[in-house]
């Protein structure tokens, strides 16, 4: 147990150093930006004396470095300073944003985890057959295919010919639960046919690498139905390439989920972020670009925990 804390903390400590690297360059990737903030949120007709002002209000007459810090310690306590086009504060205006996006994460993966890792056991069981094929052309082309084209895909046939389910997925806190599913499935949607795929792939090619193993050829040889050997026998020594791609997929469910919110309008931080930065409103941009790598390496971090858990060869390292 000793051993698995210690690689557990050392993968904290990595993704803690990793977040900080990925703060700086989101931070100075901003202050490279050409023009400066102050005139562009003023625009042009600003006077020379309004600039200053406002340069010192947002602390730009500061060293870069020194803003640096003043921006990241804030960050830690969960203040991202304040919109420069609404005055609100960053927290205030993304929190909102980020529970939907995770609602709409979440609403995905609850479909897409199940289904991915049952077809996978399926096509592994039923390799080489016609249904393996089917699969494996339909997850290719999935996995081939951009985000928003199978979005403009799923509009065309289920909201502008059939009219099953709105093209513009708007919601609400008034509205039920029962709307909020009716209004973001075909977001969600799009999200499970892009996943789905590459876990699905992982978990056949997972299960049928440990088919040839010995003791599923002893399995076999006594007489263990085939089923009964994938479940029993080669799924749970499968769990760990398959927990990290379920994890990796996760992290994308949150961190990819732009272009889908973009397609369907949907109030995400990911069209947040889209409208942060057509109005060049950099608070906003950076603290959304922050959440989203923190998100991506806490994911990773948990995929790592999760194959370490499941892997005796990664718990009892030599």
């Amino acid at each position: 147990m000793g051993d698995v804390t210690k690689l557990i903390a050392r993968r904290l400590v990595y993704g803690a150093l990793t977040l900080l690297v990925v703060s700086i360059l989101i931070f100075f990737a901003v202050e490279l930006l050409p023009g400066d903030i102050a005139q562009a949120v003023l625009g042009q007709g600003a006077t020379k004396e309004t600039v200053a002002a406002l340069r010192e209000q947002m602390g730009l007459d500061q060293p870069a470095p020194v803003r640096y810090l003043h921006w990241l310690a804030g960050a830690v306590h969960g203040d991202f300073g304040v919109s420069l086009i609404s005055g609100d504060r960053v927290s205030a205006v993304i929190g909102p944003r980020f529970l939907n996006t995770l609602f709409l994460a979440s609403y995905a993966a609850v479909i897409a985890v199940p289904f991915a890792i049952t077809l996978g056991i399926l096509v592994a069981l039923l390799r080489n057959s016609i249904f393996d094929r089917v699969a494996n052309v339909v997850t290719l082309t999935a996995i081939s295919s951009p985000e928003f084209f199978l979005g403009y895909i799923l509009i065309l046939f289920f909201a502008v010919k059939t009219s099953a389910f709105p093209a513009i997925a708007s919601i609400g806190s008034h509205m039920s639960f029962g709307d909020l599913l009716y209004r973001s499935f075909l977001p969600a949607l799009t999200l499970v046919l892009v996943v789905t795929a590459h876990m699905m792939r992982m978990t056949r090619a997972a299960i049928i690498s440990l088919l040839a193993s010995p003791y599923i050829e002893m399995a076999r040889l006594k007489g263990v139905s085939p089923w009964r050997v994938i479940v029993r026998h080669a799924l749970p020594n499968a769990w760990a390439p398959i927990i990290n791609v379920v994890a990796l997929n996760l992290a994308y469910l949150i961190t990819g989920v732009v272009l889908v919110e973009v397609v369907f309008v949907y109030p995400g931080i990911g069209q947040l972020l889209v409208d942060a930065v057509s109005k060049r409103d950099f608070p906003i941009v950076q603290a959304c670009c922050l959440i989203f790598a923190a998100t991506f390496i806490l994911l990773n971090l948990a995929a790592d925990v999760g194959a370490i858990l499941t892997n005796p060869r990664l718990r009892h390292p030599k």
